[in-house]
């Protein structure tokens, strides 16, 4: 049996990788979406920087999730969904020992950047 947080946590959906051969016939890892697969996790927040540039914001958000299971094809070129955002995984997927009830699989991720909002007509 696995952790309230695991069980009830929030859904977290992954785009595995696939293998690709670029322009200049090099293979390449890329992120998959038609290759998705969707798990339960504890989502715990990182850390978040927020930085003024410019016109525009950046700003720098990393969680960790943790699920029971390994996930087959997800590694750092992976893509994640959580809350309809964007994320990239940051960190490969790592095993956690312990018990059978606290072991579990450890995933960091970032938060992709947002598009920037578009300006007033006239402005």
């Amino acid at each position: 049996m696995s952790s309230v947080q695991r069980r009830r946590g929030r859904y977290v959906t992954f785009w595995r990788t696939k293998l690709i051969t670029d322009s200049r016939g090099n293979l390449k890892k890329v992120a998959d979406p038609d290759s998705k697969v969707t798990v339960r996790a504890a989502v715990i927040p990182q850390r978040s920087q927020r930085a003024e540039v410019g016109a525009g914001q950046v700003e720098i958000n990393v969680t960790r999730v943790i699920v029971d299971a390994g996930i087959p094809g997800v590694d750092l070129w992976s893509r994640a969904e959580l809350d309809g955002e964007e994320w990239d995984v940051v960190t490969p997927p790592s095993l956690r020992w312990g018990t059978r009830q606290t072991r579990h699989w450890s995933i960091d991720l970032r938060q992709r950047p947002s598009p920037p909002p578009k300006e007033a007509p006239g402005g």
